[in-house]
């Protein structure tokens, strides 16, 4: 008798497994060589192999980092300046004599942000802080009030709300007086009001567009290049940014259990050209036109001691701009490091480098808010706790209402202040937009603003962080997973 031959099924079978086997090594390969942290690596070569056809899915899905890539392609003519030898020169001079007497050793921050950022330090900057809405709003809605020749505005959310009506007021207003006025809105955060502000504004003649903005549905991975900067410039030499957006939840003397408060900061002098750049370079990408000439870059006076920088950062560029920034800052910590985040996500080499800072001696404060408005994040914060407490940072949790202040202080004379959370999505996903300043006066104003907040905080202990029942333990650490994604 002969043998039976295989049926096709069969051959169909191994051929599906071979398909299987080269795939799960082609894709073990890419995961060696692009995986910058081992552990990861080791993680998903894991997944791999142990979870036929899954593995691989998930690993093509979720593995791949698109995000940086993705974004280059977006934005492939970005016009990036390079500073002349004699505008470094200038901020170079002004940082020696400022750090003189006080400290010298954060020289080596300012050297680090020549390397990452393409902007110069610049000498003769006034920035004035304005805490939550009831100082903040007055304050732009005047400028937009007496801008002549143009108004830039960025924002993530720009609400319907008794504010934003405000917003959209004095934005017609001045588009009828001749003002060229341009307004960006993040294209998901301009549904976090309902109906979104854009109709509104268009019936006023302001010229409005969201930034990468689609309903479609094969549109949802820029997802997650959001651009989360928030500024104000007016007639090119009057500046806002922080980390407030237009909504009336800031007023917090009015919004009652739906208060946040927040921080925001009004700048002159001629680093307002850094913010002018930011803007115009987002309006550009999502527009096409370019803001350039006299009406949006008019030359621009000193006007006060600050040493100040702007750093753009988001998912287009090398280096995650801030991210490095922040090591540094840390590294170079002499006496005192003060941070205020609404979300305290770092990662492990953040998590080090604090813990580095504080066994050396340095005093490290880090403020976060006892509940934020989202629970899954409070859960994630509370499972890396442990690990910061042990290396021997203070942590003080503020009661409500949530603060989403944004700062960083190092040795009372650097500032770092802007739109960066303390979170993967602020380093790695969104667009965001920070200044870095150098001056003793600004830093112990607002080292007062951070004292005022520990003083009606309470401290959070390794004992109360270690004490967390189990289920509680199980539920941070799942919601701890996540934290790339948060």
């Amino acid at each position: 008798m002969t043998e039976p031959t295989p049926g096709p099924w069969l051959s169909s079978i191994e051929l599906f497994g071979f398909a299987v086997l080269v795939l799960a090594a082609v894709l073990t390969v890419h995961a060696v060589l692009r995986k910058r942290d081992e552990r990861a690596a080791v993680a998903w070569v894991a997944v791999i192999w142990l979870a036929p056809v899954v593995g691989p899915i998930a690993y093509l899905m979720f593995g791949i980092n698109r995000i940086r890539r993705r974004a280059s392609r977006l934005r492939p003519d970005r016009d990036v300046r390079a500073p002349s030898e004699e505008a470094r020169r200038l901020g170079h001079d002004s940082l020696v004599r400022t750090l003189a007497e006080e400290a010298p050793h954060l020289q080596r921050i300012a050297s680090l942000g020549d390397k990452v950022s393409h902007a110069p330090l610049t000498p003769g900057n006034r920035v004035i802080p304005l805490v939550n809405g009831e100082a903040a709003y007055p304050a732009m809605l005047e400028a937009i009030e007496r801008a002549r020749r143009s108004v830039a505005l960025a924002t993530y959310i720009f609400s319907d709300d008794a504010v934003g009506k405000r917003f959209v007021e004095a934005l017609g207003q001045a588009v009828d007086r001749g003002v060229e006025v341009r307004v960006l809105i993040d294209g998901v955060g301009s549904y976090y009001s309902w109906p979104p502000i854009v109709p509104a504004l268009r019936r006023r003649g302001v010229a409005v567009d969201r930034f990468l903005h689609s309903l479609l549905p094969w549109r949802m991975p820029f997802l997650n290049l959001r651009n989360h900067q928030k500024i104000l410039v007016t007639d090119g030499h009057s500046a806002f940014t922080g980390g407030m957006n237009i909504k009336r939840a800031h007023l917090v003397e009015q919004a009652g259990d739906a208060a946040v408060q927040d921080l925001h900061f009004q700048i002159e002098g001629p680093v307002v050209a850094h913010l002018m750049e930011a803007f115009a370079d987002d309006w550009a990408f999502t527009t096409g036109e370019r803001l350039q000439g006299e009406r949006w870059f008019p030359a621009i006076e000193p006007h006060g001691p600050v040493i100040a920088r702007g750093v753009p950062s988001g998912p287009d560029e090398d280096f995650e701009k801030l991210r490095w920034i922040l090591l540094g800052a840390l590294a170079a910590a002499r006496r005192s490091v003060k941070i205020v985040t609404p979300y305290f996500l770092p990662d492990q080499t953040l998590i080090g480098a604090l813990g580095v800072a504080a066994m050396s001696g340095v005093t490290v404060d880090i403020v976060i808010p006892a509940r934020s408005n989202l629970a899954f994040i409070d859960w994630a914060v509370m499972a890396n706790l442990e690990d910061v407490l042990q290396g021997g940072a203070r942590i003080w949790s503020t009661p409500p209402p949530f603060d989403h202040s944004k700062l960083v202080l190092v040795d009372g004379v650097w500032s770092l202040i802007g739109s960066t959370n303390w979170d993967p999505r602020s380093f790695r996903l969104n667009f965001e937009l920070d200044v870095e300043c150098f001056d003793p006066a600004l830093a112990a104003s607002l080292d007062a603003l951070v004292q005022d907040k520990i003083g009606k905080a309470n401290p959070l202990t390794l004992a109360e962080v270690t004490g967390r029942s189990l289920p509680v333990k199980l539920r941070d650490g799942v919601a701890r997973l996540f934290t790339p994604y948060l």
